[in-house]
């Protein structure tokens, strides 16, 4: 048997055709003043599954809930918690089909008795963290917290490719500087090593008696010995400027890979 604990704001539980399963979950609100509200979106299970809902930190003593095959999304409706845990045990037989399951929304919900400084569901009035608004689930089971209202639009609206515009824009100014930083730091390293490359002038006396010939190195073999020591400092010159801007490139993609995660933690 499996255990598992988490402390949550809201959660979507799914399961699908899982056989032979013995697993036992616990989830607990952040505030005391807070309870968990539990809505299936789904609900199908074979006569021999069975998902019982404790209303407690532990599964023992009376269950709150057993459902099985009997019970639908519609006649179980909306199950809430007296106290800030629910416990869920589900166990499974082998055997079943594709279209069993469920889809649970699980949500910590605060009574409208108490302070709001979050946001008000519209038909029940539970106060709901505002992390689960505009996400795409209906924590408040009557859809007020995904309405297509003003807060969801500009929502959608100030977000680019899933960042806060902000942080989309910062994001890419560091990326052009950082690629304009590995352009000059190839340019300066190529020109660095051009100018330490060693040059022979030429003997003025052979140079008047001999003029200077140019020998193909596919061609004139006699003069072969000249070409691939040229070729080999060019060659050793471009490796390391190539490694050069690949250190670079790498310290950029991690540094913009840190701060897409330091954005994201913020959002």
């Amino acid at each position: 048997m499996r255990e598992l604990y988490r402390k949550i704001d809201g959660a979507v539980v799914i399961s699908q055709l899982e056989k032979d399963l013995d697993c036992t979950i616990t989830f607990q609100t952040h505030s005391i003043l807070q309870r968990f509200m539990l809505r299936f979106d789904q609900l199908q299970l074979d006569c021999n599954d069975h998902l019982y809902i404790y209303d407690g930190a532990h599964a023992v003593s009376s269950y709150k809930a057993d459902l099985s095959c009997q019970n639908t999304k519609q006649t179980v409706g909306a199950i809430y918690t007296r106290t800030n845990f629910v416990t869920l045990k589900y166990v499974t037989d082998s055997w079943g089909t594709v279209s069993n399951g469920f889809r649970l929304v699980i949500t910590a919900v605060k009574d409208p008795k108490h302070a709001c400084k979050d946001f008000r569901c519209t038909q029940k009035e539970f106060c709901i963290e505002t992390d689960l608004l505009c996400d795409g689930v209906n924590h408040c089971g009557d859809g007020s917290d995904e309405a297509a209202s003003t807060l969801c639009a500009n929502s959608e609206a100030s977000t680019i490719l899933g960042m806060q515009t902000i942080w989309f824009v910062i994001s890419i100014v560091i990326l052009i500087m950082c690629a304009a930083g590995m352009v000059v730091s190839a340019i300066l390293c190529f020109y660095r090593q051009r100018a330490a490359t060693p040059r022979h002038p030429h003997n003025a006396h052979n140079a008047q008696t001999h003029p200077p010939v140019s020998y193909p190195c596919e061609s004139q073999k006699a003069h072969s010995f000249a070409c691939p020591r040229k070729s080999v400092l060019l060659h050793v010159s471009f490796a390391q400027c190539v490694r050069s801007f690949l250190n670079h490139f790498h310290y950029s993609l991690s540094f913009f890979r840190t701060f897409d995660e330091i954005s994201r933690v913020s959002h």
